[in-house]
């Protein structure tokens, strides 16, 4: 940042230098005034300039700024879209889902054990059937065993078997529970790409500020090396008014000097003029007196 100006190299004037002083001081002061105004103005010019700049800056991070805004709601839009289709899929599905379990209650798939349960007791039954030495009543009974779990899950593989719309349903429901995660997961991508471009936003704007502030601090360094200039430059036009001033003075008394030199030789040439009629004779720097004056 630019320093404060040196106030030991500005030139003041009071008015009692202005009074005082001879034409020759006010010379030289007068060329102080205008060397040093000049120099305050080169300073502010610089200081307008990079003022400038930083204000140029400041308008670039503030678009930068606005860019990722733009690109951050246009991505925030688009997680609104995903988010919407996701619930929407998700409602689908849990009516699908729902749909399939009031298709499994009414074919009671659920009372009882599951197909896979029935088909392992029946294999642990058979094995011991092949593999242990029973009675012939206990053989008997779990024969029986045998025979009705045989019975159930034949009954419920013919349940299944006679209802494709219990598999259809399921699929499609968990097809639409498949493309609601692929939207759900487009929600979270759109959504960190959002943020990131919302961080870049206040990063842009704090980088902003930050320079504003620069350009505002030139900006009054600017006003000050200006107002100090003009200040030069006011005092140069009082002392150049008053050299003028001192100017007409000298003139007015050379004029003076003069009519009062012309005067004073009219006079002496009218005495020798005189002398001229009452018939003195006239040497020659008298006559080069009448001649001067136009009375020979």
């Amino acid at each position: 940042m630019a320093d404060s100006i040196d106030e030991s190299k500005n030139v003041t004037v009071s008015d009692d230098d202005l009074e005082n002083d001879s034409k020759g001081e006010l010379i030289k002061l007068a060329g102080k005034l205008r060397d040093r105004r000049n120099d305050l103005n080169q300073m502010a010019s610089e200081r307008a300039s990079k003022r400038d700049e930083l204000n140029a800056k400041t308008r670039e991070k503030v678009d930068e700024a606005q860019e990722h805004r733009e690109k951050r709601d246009e991505l925030n839009e688009q997680v609104q879209e995903h988010k919407e289709k996701r619930n929407e899929l998700n409602a689908k599905a849990n009516e699908l889902f729902d749909e399939v379990e009031q298709l499994k209650n009414d074919l009671k798939l659920d009372e009882g054990k599951s197909i896979e349960e029935l088909e392992s007791e029946i294999e642990d039954l058979e094995f011991k059937q092949q593999t242990e030495v029973l009675s012939a009543e206990d053989e008997r009974e779990l024969i029986e065993k045998i025979e009705a779990k045989r019975e159930k899950l034949q009954e419920k593989k013919e349940k299944l078997e006679h209802n494709d719309d219990l598999e259809g349903l399921k699929e499609e429901a968990e097809e639409v529970r498949a493309e609601a995660s692929k939207h759900h997961q487009k929600v979270t991508e759109l959504a960190d790409e959002a943020q990131k471009h919302h961080n870049q936003m206040i990063e842009a704007y704090r980088e902003a500020d930050d320079i504003r502030d620069e350009a505002d601090e030139m900006h009054e360094k600017f006003v000050e090396a200006q107002e100090a200039a003009d200040r030069h430059h006011e005092d140069f036009v009082r002392v150049q008014k008053r050299l003028r001033e001192l100017d007409k003075k000298e003139e007015e008394a050379e004029r003076q000097e003069r009519e009062e030199k012309e005067e004073a030789a009219r006079e002496e040439a009218e005495e020798i003029y005189q002398k001229f009629k009452e018939g003195e004779t006239l040497d020659t720097e008298d006559l080069m007196k009448l001649q001067k004056t136009g009375l020979l």
